[in-house]
């Protein structure tokens, strides 16, 4: 899935999907680097018609985060990410590279690399983006979009949930 994204004026957005245009806020909107749908919509272009699918229980994996996956991962290796107390904002993400499987783990994979996630942790991120972000000061991944998340520190890594 391909998304272009144009700058049209500061609020409105326009967004290409294989030679369809769709414009409004609502639909698409960009942020730290990555279009994305709102919670709970992922949008498909199947046969020539644009679908919504519910992806309640899911996370998004963005281009940066598979590409740094395949460099980091070893065959049999995955990602996974937990959510613990602690951090500046109440809950903290987590996140170790891993070669066992529990009963209770979503397996979330695109492009020849995994991502596992708890049951109860994917309560606190379903709905958000994992992507992996490369600055001067610091490179890391990082959830983006978490609609569970009311609010969260500066370094993204702490965050605090909506009640």
């Amino acid at each position: 899935m391909i998304f272009y994204l144009f700058r049209l004026s500061p609020l409105r957005f326009c967004c290409q999907q294989q030679q369809q245009w769709l414009l409004s806020r609502t639909l698409c909107s960009y942020k730290h680097g990555l279009l994305t749908a709102p919670p709970g919509i992922v949008q498909r272009n199947s046969s020539s018609t644009l679908q919504q699918e519910w992806s309640q229980d899911k996370i998004l994996l963005s281009k940066a985060c598979v590409k740094r996956l395949h460099e980091i991962c070893d065959a049999g290796e995955f990602l996974r990410v937990q959510v613990e107390g602690g951090g500046c904002s109440g809950f903290q993400y987590k996140y170790s590279v891993d070669t066992i499987k529990n009963e209770d783990d979503r397996v979330f994979e695109q492009d020849g690399v995994a991502v596992v996630v708890d049951r109860d942790s994917l309560e606190f991120i379903k709905g958000g983006t994992l992507d992996f972000s490369q600055e001067l000061i610091r490179s890391a991944f990082q959830i983006v979009g978490n609609p569970q998340a009311e609010q969260g520190c500066s370094c993204g890594s702490s965050f605090s949930v909506k009640l």
